[in-house]
């Protein structure tokens, strides 16, 4: 299935029912009076998270969502029936704008978690409402409103725990096959990966994570060069990134100091938040290189980068150092919980309900 992880969609709230101006009309009952009935309400669109999805591909053929309007009320005092609602089914990660606004309306990243996006409209009030002993005969109704209309844009953003990046043929997509159940497309040519690929690495029965593959990056990605700028935003719900260096790349002229530091400055450019994300370098293809030689180029790339954060050197193919990488990436994904959940604990509670100013 084709990658899709971005669409715009119109969606219609359904309006709601008119009110009715009735009078009670019965034989021998002189006066009746009022009894005209409420407009049901219009139906609302959401949005609900769907952990089965992984694509916003039905959006490319399906753009229009209009919800159920309300039926208008009755005589004897009887309410219109409300219209049905409509839920939208979108994968997990899915960021969800007002195309014309910008306006950020929500994000949905559980499995069925509902997002408002549109509201159905009120139901009219019938004549019933306004009678009283000076306005026995109200022929006044309050019109029903219409339902909100929206332009939505679609983004979705994977969310994985580990998010790996380098160049195109750095042996990222290689390491995910080799450390989870996922197989995406591997050869000896550049931007073999074209959409990214998940994958849950399973250390034990109760340890697991989500790995995620995006397509290499290249110098001026976040201009729009290659595929860069269209998967970038992946990485930014990862809580680690493993960058992945290629110490035998097949480009002479681009050498793994290169690597790091044109990487560094198109993460800069797209989003500065992602160079404040822990980050590990993984030197891969070490089984390319003479016993001793790998090593040794690894740690002449970690002088000349003045390296201070953990680096590793593997092989995917050998599988040499893999399962320590993983292993150690699990802990420090358990290090990171406990932080976040030791920030949340000794949060302020003013931070989370700020007082209000105090008014003499």
């Amino acid at each position: 299935m084709k990658f899709v992880d971005e669409a715009q969609i119109s969606v219609a709230a359904g309006n709601g029912g008119s009110g009715s101006a009735s009078f009670r009309r019965e034989k021998y009952i002189q006066y009746g009076g009022p009894d005209g009935g409420d407009g049901g309400r219009g139906g609302s669109v959401y949005l609900e998270g769907d952990s089965g999805l992984n694509t916003l591909v039905d959006f490319r053929h399906l753009r229009k969502y209009k919800a159920q309007n309300g039926q208008g009320g009755s005589g004897r005092n009887m309410t219109g029936k409300s219209g049905e609602d409509i839920v939208i089914r979108v994968p997990l990660g899915t960021v969800v704008t007002e195309a014309e606004s910008g306006e950020h309306m929500g994000d949905v990243t559980e499995h069925a978690q509902q997002l408002l996006v549109a509201r159905g409209g009120k139901g009219g009030l019938g004549n019933v409402h306004f009678k009283s002993s000076t306005n026995r005969s109200p022929r006044q109704t309050v019109p029903a409103t219409p339902g909100e209309q929206r332009e939505l844009k679609l983004e979705l953003k994977v969310l994985a725990d580990i998010g790996l990046l380098g160049f195109p043929n750095a042996g990222k997509s290689t390491l995910i096959s080799t450390v989870s159940a996922a197989r995406p497309k591997v050869a000896d040519y550049p931007f073999t990966t074209l959409y990214p690929n998940l994958g849950v690495v399973r250390i034990d029965v109760e340890r697991s994570f989500v790995i995620a593959d995006i397509p290499g990056l290249i110098e001026g990605a976040a201009e729009g060069t290659g595929l860069g700028i269209q998967f970038l935003k992946h990485l930014q719900r990862t809580r680690l990134l493993l960058h992945l260096v290629d110490l035998a790349p097949l480009a002479l002229d681009v050498s793994p100091v290169d690597q790091v530091r044109q990487l560094e400055t198109e993460m800069q450019k797209f989003d500065p938040g992602l160079m404040e994300k822990p980050r590990w370098l993984v030197f891969s293809k070490a089984d390319l290189l003479p016993p001793g030689e790998a090593e040794k180029r690894a740690h002449e790339v970690v002088g000349e980068l003045n390296w201070d954060g953990p680096w590793m050197l593997i092989s995917s193919v050998t599988r040499t150092g893999t399962d320590e990488l993983m292993q150690r990436v699990s802990q420090e994904l358990e290090l990171l919980a406990d932080e976040e959940a030791t920030a949340a604990a000794v949060m302020p509670e003013s931070a989370v309900f700020p007082e209000e100013p105090f008014e003499p």
